[in-house]
């Protein structure tokens, strides 16, 4: 974190950073990671905008490795890596001639009743 403003971008006023990684959510973890004038001073140059926490990339990504496992019982011991790629390769397949889709069960509706404290009241 501390590479963005400071290594790529040096000379910006700001870095805009689109992060998808719950630990990043709050500008307090940057007191986990830094020295308390660090964690304030890094924020101050980047303007973070956090990807949702359950509708991510990540959520995806872990939502097909679990599938991957299940399906190819992965959770065995695997002789090699030109076996494990076969198995993964040949998983890959199958999920994208089935055209498998990610069943989002968390709805608008459902976010107007959760999240109601955060939109505007008229």
């Amino acid at each position: 974190m501390k590479g963005i403003p400071d290594v790529k971008y040096p000379d910006a006023r700001k870095a805009v950073l689109v992060a998808d990684n719950l630990n990043i959510h709050a500008a307090a973890s940057f007191y986990e990671a830094f020295s308390p004038e660090e964690a304030f001073r890094l924020p101050q140059r980047l303007e973070i905008h956090c990807t949702p926490k359950h509708g991510s990339w990540l959520n995806t990504a872990e939502i097909e490795l679990s599938a991957l496992a299940a399906r190819r019982r992965l959770n065995r011991r695997i002789s090699g890596l030109n076996p494990a790629r076969r198995e993964v390769s040949a998983w890959q397949k199958d999920r994208n001639n089935r055209i498998s889709r990610i069943k989002w069960q968390f709805t608008t509706s459902d976010a107007r009743i959760k999240l109601r404290r955060l939109y505007l009241s008229v």
